[in-house]
């Protein structure tokens, strides 16, 4: 299994993003949980967002709640994250995770694969 994001840059505060992750080796079709987790300088690594249920089931951290969007495409077998209204706070290596073992979608040793992260700086 592969993930691939893209999509990272830096964008000005109250600016939108869109997150790519492109997965070879399983179909987010078939029901695998999916992911995104930040990492900012200095700080552990924290789940953003997770989508599940073939797209169905959402869950977002509070501190992006009503502004950033996880979605699915399986025609393409991506997984997007819509950030929205971004804040100096959302400046992080942003990372795709798929397969969730089990336990809580917001620990990341409960995933199985990992993206290599894309970098997000928010100014």
């Amino acid at each position: 299994v592969q993930l691939v994001e893209s999509g990272g840059g830096s964008v000005q505060t109250g600016g939108p993003l869109r997150l790519s992750c492109t997965a070879s080796g399983y179909r987010h079709s078939s029901g695998v949980c999916a992911g995104w987790f930040r990492q900012a300088p200095g700080k552990g690594r924290e789940g953003v967002a997770s989508i599940r249920d073939g797209g169905t089931t959402t869950n977002y951290a509070s501190s992006v709640r009503g502004r950033f969007t996880i979605s699915q495409d399986n025609a393409k077998n991506t997984i997007y994250l819509q950030m929205n209204d971004l804040k100096p706070e959302d400046t992080a290596t942003y990372y795709c995770a798929a397969g969730l073992r089990g336990g809580s979608w917001t620990q990341g040793y409960n995933w199985v694969w990992w993206g290599q992260g894309t970098q997000v700086t928010v100014s």
